[in-house]
């Protein structure tokens, strides 16, 4: 597809996240190849996932667009971990992946880098992939479209320093987004139930992202726990 014909498929539509790290239950490329046949069938019509052996699972059981990301932490910024560098965009790219997501708060980059050198680098090695900038809030997601990212994502609100503590989900930030923001906008970030993903579309954004919500049964079951606990 193009990125026009990429565009359009997924506005107005759920993108199911299938993510499983390391330490948890169903980490297996196998398990998140299903997990995106799950999404698929229920009427999900786009894909986000981490790891190149993952989105090529995925790929096999799917023909969805896919929003790539590869987690990485380094030692010296280990903070941003979500496509840190351009070894990881490298390796998307190559795979094929439909829309790139990278980490695009102000925090620096391993490297020392900003957002902006690692941009700069990556938009003019690779000047036709679209790519969605992950941010935490508006300063960050209007920046990210002027140095030209294609999307901007609200993923990362209330995981940085500087937003912890903000209201979930981010209706502020996506509405904000929305209006001042020149690119398409995916809601993204503790969209937790569908009345959350309903309004979150109603705000105007181009897509919404639900991950644990969906795919992440370890999280979902501590939240019932929660209730019976507290």
């Amino acid at each position: 597809m193009t990125n026009q014909e990429i565009l359009k498929a997924i506005k107005g539509q759920l993108i199911v996240s299938c993510q499983a790290l390391p330490e948890e239950p169903l980490h297996s490329s196998f398990i998140m190849g299903r997990m995106a046949l799950a999404a698929f069938q229920g009427g999900a019509k786009g894909i986000r996932a981490n790891t190149v052996e993952d989105i090529q699972e995925i790929k096999k059981i799917v023909n969805l667009p896919i929003i790539g990301i590869i987690k990485k932490v380094y030692v010296d910024e280990p903070n941003v971990y979500i496509t840190p560098t351009i070894k990881e965009v490298d390796a998307l790219v190559q795979e094929g992946v439909d829309i790139i997501a990278l980490d695009a708060t102000q925090r620096c980059h391993p490297g020392k880098k900003s957002i902006d050198d690692l941009f700069r680098e990556v938009r003019q090695k690779y000047p036709n992939q679209l790519f969605m900038a992950d941010t935490s809030n508006l300063e960050e997601g209007l920046h990210a479209a002027e140095i030209g990212f294609d999307l901007v994502g609200t993923t990362l609100a209330g995981y940085t320093d500087y937003t912890k503590g903000v209201s979930l989900p981010p209706y502020r930030f996506l509405k904000d987004l929305v209006k001042q923001c020149p690119v398409p906008i995916i809601a993204e970030g503790n969209i937790s139930t569908p009345e959350h993903c309903r309004h979150a579309m109603d705000i105007g954004v181009h897509a919404v992202v639900v991950g644990s919500a969906i795919t992440r049964p370890l999280e979902i079951t501590k939240k019932f726990m929660k209730a019976l606990t507290e």
